[in-house]
């Protein structure tokens, strides 16, 4: 049922549904706790400045040409190893949210 449901909603309700449920999925987190996920090459670094929610919203969608622009400009990408080091050494706390395979990621202002 749940599935006819989904249907019949238009593009505007869906992704309204997927910007409350990224959104109710974001956290705080320690780097710490996400090495494993880097260490997998899955943790996605998304800069300061943009929407992390709406990053995850094309991530999910699959939005290739909303994302490519982005990542040319190197404000989205695997974080690098130096990142990864620097941000266990200063223990930060990023916000996070999962699209799988992927773990985004943003440093928390």
């Amino acid at each position: 049922m749940k599935n006819t449901t989904m249907k019949k909603l238009t593009k505007e309700q869906k992704d309204k549904l997927l910007h409350d449920k990224l959104n109710r999925e974001t956290a705080r987190l320690p780097w710490a706790e996400l090495q494993r996920h880097f260490a997998a090459g899955t943790v996605i670094e998304v800069a300061a400045g943009l929407d992390l929610i709406a990053v995850a919203m094309q991530f999910a969608n699959d939005d290739k040409a909303a994302l490519a622009p982005e990542i040319e400009a190197q404000r989205i990408g695997r974080v690098s190893d130096a990142h990864a080091q620097a941000w266990l050494e200063q223990q930060a706390l990023l916000w996070t949210v999962v699209v799988a395979p992927f773990v985004l990621v943003q440093a928390a202002a």
